[in-house]
C-alpha cells in the first residue's frame, strides 16, 4: 500500500524537475563583487523598455531602478549582458527576480564598488525555471 505512494511522489518530483531548462551560456566569466556574486556592485537607471526574450533575462522598464550583480565578460561578437534586479514602487511584482539585461539599455549611476572579482560561469548561471 505504501509502495503506490512512494512511486507517485517519485514521479511527482521527477515531474517538478523536467520542466528546467539549462540554456545556452552567454559568456564564460563574469565579474562580480565578491566570490558569490551576492553583493550590488552599482545601481543603474533604465534607458528604454527591455522585454525578455527567455527566462534567462528580466523585463525593465524604461526609469526603472535596476541593481546589478555581475557584468558578464562578452566573448567575441557576442552582446554585453549584466545581471540584476529591478526595483520600482510600480513594478513591485518584479522586485527580487534576478536576470539578464543588455548592458547598453541601462546608465550606470552609481557604483558601490571599486573591488572585483572575475569568476567562470556555470551553467547554473543560465538555469531556467
Amino acid at each position: 500500500m505504501n509502495c503506490p505512494l512512494v512511486i507517485l511522489l517519485c514521479v511527482g518530483l521527477l515531474h517538478q524537475t523536467a520542466r528546467a531548462v539549462h540554456m545556452e551560456k552567454l559568456a564564460d566569466n563574469k565579474i562580480c563583487g565578491d566570490a558569490d556574486c551576492s553583493y550590488v556592485l552599482s545601481m543603474a537607471t533604465a534607458l528604454d523598455d527591455f522585454i525578455a526574450p527567455d527566462c534567462r533575462f528580466i523585463n525593465i522598464k524604461m526609469g526603472q531602478m535596476v541593481y546589478v550583480y555581475s557584468k558578464l565578460v562578452p566573448e567575441e561578437g557576442a552582446g554585453v549582458f549584466w545581471s540584476g534586479s529591478v526595483y520600482s514602487e510600480r513594478y513591485v511584482d518584479q522586485m527580487g527576480i534576478i536576470g539578464y539585461f543588455p548592458a547598453t539599455m541601462v546608465n550606470e549611476t552609481k557604483k558601490f564598488t571599486e573591488d572585483i572579482v572575475k569568476i567562470p560561469t556555470s551553467n547554473m548561471d543560465f538555469y531556467c525555471d
